[in-house]
């Protein structure tokens, strides 16, 4: 299973908030956005801090997906 953060980067163009915006309305650093762009894991604090700012659910933030095979 891979982490994907799509419904988050969908809130934010939903809310009109963008990326750097995330970092600044969190409190988390831009390394931690950038880790998520790349669909990498990221401490479950930092998941927390969203959630928090953005009045949300882990669910939407992110989710469990099948990881892509390579054929």
């Amino acid at each position: 299973m891979e982490i994907s953060y799509k419904r988050l980067w969908k809130m934010l163009i939903d809310k009109d908030l963008k990326k750097k915006d995330l970092s600044t309305v969190a409190g988390i650093s831009q390394s931690s956005v950038a880790k998520m762009s790349r669909g990498e894991p990221v401490n479950m604090e930092i998941i927390l801090k969203i959630c928090t700012a953005l009045n949300c659910d882990i669910g939407d933030v992110c989710e469990a997906v099948p990881a892509k095979t390579v054929d």
